[in-house]
């Protein structure tokens, strides 16, 4: 190469440096390589026992009787730089007890029950029940065939936001 042609690729190249630094400090600093936002949220459950006008905490040493009343709580807090959209909460109603009617309460949410291990939810479970004359109709699902409820929030729960959901079982 003649010495104007090696000056030529030498200012070729550091003007292509040049582009591409000002690429990337535009990209950063207008976030196209950022992190999409996303939402982190960590789910607690705890329950108390209703016992002589008391709530105990319920744990391993603890024996629990027939009749008594779990309260279950699930606490819902989102740690991620994102917010969680239609978010829900899904419980169970443990084996051995049975769903307390109208115990589930959530602010902002909505509860719906399953009758089927969680494959369907509806506000109200319907079965069909054998009419006298022979037919069938559907009728409400009584409370003792519930298995699970899930609470759906209609807003996002927001970065740092917290939700709060509750519900009782009866131990048969």
């Amino acid at each position: 190469m003649s010495r104007p042609t090696k000056g030529l690729a030498a200012l070729l190249l550091a003007s292509l440096t040049l582009v591409l630094a000002g690429v990337a400090g535009f990209a950063q600093k207008n976030f196209l390589f950022t992190t999409p936002a996303r939402p982190e949220v960590t789910v607690k459950l705890a329950a108390v026992v209703e016992r002589d006008s008391k709530l105990l905490p319920l744990d391993k040493s603890i024996v629990i009787v027939p009749g008594e009343i779990l309260d279950w709580t699930v606490n819902a807090e989102n740690g991620g730089n994102g917010a969680a959209v239609d978010f829900k909460t899904v419980c169970h109603v443990p084996p051995g007890t049975e769903f307390v009617a109208g115990s589930a309460k959530a602010a902002g949410a909505r509860a719906v029950f399953s009758i089927d291990g969680g494959k369907s939810y509806s506000p109200q479970p319907m079965i069909k029940e054998k009419q006298p004359d022979g037919s069938t109709k559907l009728v409400p699902a009584p409370v003792a065939m519930y298995t699970g409820l899930r609470y759906e929030w209609t807003e996002p729960l927001a970065p740092g936001g917290k939700l709060s959901a509750s519900y009782k079982v009866r131990v048969k």
